[in-house]
């Protein structure tokens, strides 16, 4: 009785898919070396915690966004040429309307998935926004935005705006009622710049309001330049990630040095993907179930049926709100110029807070002193300023009516507090104000003063501390 064992030199016969992306692979690596990027791409680590995925949301759903736009691209006339309507839509059967009206009903009743894909697109797009800015709260509530990546902060507060931009361009092509009205406050407050807001507003409308050119040029906008501009910065974004390393909260074996998690390949990899399909799962299914901006419940742009409920998407809600805020009737006559400060100061506040949230990073930076890396998240908890200033709620001043001062050590030295000119630079979980302990050093002494004091935990401090160059802690007087 003889047996026959198969030696195990034999290879295994591979399949043809594998002969295929074996070649494939060889042919690319030896004309681009790109092996060693992606062996180094491949190991990258990245920490796993729930609130990680906010960025990965508005990345998915950013997808979501181009496929569903490239669809719609195929049958929207960006054209304001009046038509009348012959669609299925009975409603609005013979009524004169834009072309691009026409053709966004035509994609609404006509198109098959047509329908479908328009409310996929708009749901898409405000679960993008509201990513972003969630995903913007995440990163400054735990101070991911300190050294080394302030920039990567201001790249992400650009892909924020540019995201906003995308929403507003988009919800103005319809050219239906809802964003008529859009389209005529900006036309508003736009005019409401003295000396060359007409101008503006002429180049812009291609005329007097609306003109024929606006939804053409918004066309443009919202599917060739800011799509090209978000996807150039949101490559720049992952980069920067990449390169600067994902913070990660403390625990068991993580430093400041150091990133534990999982490798991007093949494991990371492997639950990117299938989270990608559950956020298009959930999208579908949202557009599916939930009717938004119907168009043909409006009708096509007239001024006269224009109400007070008229409003925008959530996200443009805060600069609609601001000029509902200001009072009207609030005006100044120069000459033969009427300044509308009802208009101008909107125009001039939310640039501001604009400006105060891109460059907070550095404010911080500056007011604390604190020039080290962090790669270690904060629990908000132990950042309350911050915190407070995040939540808007802010720190009110302490009234006092008593100027005294204490040369005892008070508890703002145990709380890490120091002056400018101290070796050791104040902490984000003490600092009291954005404008408060700054040292000036004037002929032989230097003083701090407390321009806006501010409980912090359960201490308060009143607003006459001062120090001297000889000391390197805060002495004050209990309030």
């Amino acid at each position: 009785m003889s047996t026959t064992q198969e030696s195990p030199a034999k290879a295994v016969e591979k399949s043809a898919g594998s002969r295929f992306t074996g070649w494939a692979a060889n042919y690319i690596d030896e004309r681009t070396s790109i092996s060693g990027a992606v062996k180094e791409f491949g190991r990258k680590i990245f920490p796993d915690h729930w609130s990680f995925m906010l960025g990965e949301v508005a990345l998915y759903s950013f997808v979501v966004i181009l496929l569903s736009g490239t669809f719609l691209t195929f049958f929207f006339q960006a054209s304001m040429v009046p038509v009348i309507y012959e669609g299925s839509y009975v409603p609005l059967k013979g009524i004169e309307m834009s072309a691009a009206m026409a053709s966004t009903m035509d994609i609404s009743f006509d198109i098959r998935g047509g329908l479908l894909m328009r409310q996929v697109h708009h749901w898409a797009a405000l679960l993008f926004v509201a990513a972003i800015g969630l995903h913007m709260l995440r990163v400054f509530f735990t101070g991911a935005f300190r050294k080394p990546r302030e920039i990567n902060w201001i790249i992400g507060f650009v892909l924020f705006i540019l995201a906003m931009a995308e929403g507003f361009t988009g919800y103005s092509l319809p050219d239906d009622l809802l964003s008529g009205n859009g389209l005529r406050i900006i036309d508003g407050m736009v005019k409401g710049v003295p000396i060359i807001g007409t101008w503006i507003s002429y180049l812009l409308f291609g005329g007097e309001f609306p003109g024929f050119d606006i939804v053409g040029r918004l066309y443009v906008l919202h599917i060739l330049l800011l799509p090209a501009i978000l996807v150039a910065a949101l490559g720049v974004h992952l980069v920067l990630m990449v390169v600067n390393k994902h913070t990660q909260f403390a625990g068991p074996g993580r430093t400041n040095e150091n990133v534990v998690g999982v490798p991007i390949m093949p494991v990371f990899a492997a639950k990117a993907g299938g989270f990608f399909f559950i956020i298009f799962g959930v999208i579908v299914l949202i557009a599916s179930f939930f009717q938004i901006n119907p168009i043909w419940a409006y009708g096509p742009y007239d001024p006269s049926p224009v109400s007070a409920g008229t409003q925008p998407d959530w996200y443009i809600g805060f600069a609609d709100g601001a000029l509902r805020l200001v009072p009207s009737g609030w005006e100044i006559e120069l000459g033969v110029y009427t300044l509308t400060l009802s208009i101008l100061i909107p125009l001039l506040v939310l640039p501001l807070f604009l400006a105060l949230v891109a460059f907070y990073p550095f404010l911080e930076a500056w007011i604390t002193g604190d020039k080290r890396e962090h790669h270690i998240a904060d629990r908000p908890r132990n950042a309350p300023t911050r915190t407070a200033i995040g939540a808007c709620s802010g720190q009110q001043p302490v009234p006092t009516s008593s100027r005294h001062t204490s040369s005892s050590p008070s508890r703002v030295s145990s709380s890490r507090a120091r002056c400018c000119c101290s070796s050791r630079p104040l902490s984000p979980t003490s600092w009291p104000s954005v404008f408060a302990w700054r040292c000036r050093r004037r002929t032989a002494r230097s003083r701090c003063t407390a321009t806006s004091p501010v409980a912090s935990f359960d201490y308060r401090v009143a607003n006459t501390s001062r120090c001297t160059s000889s000391s390197t802690s805060m002495s004050a007087g209990s309030s």
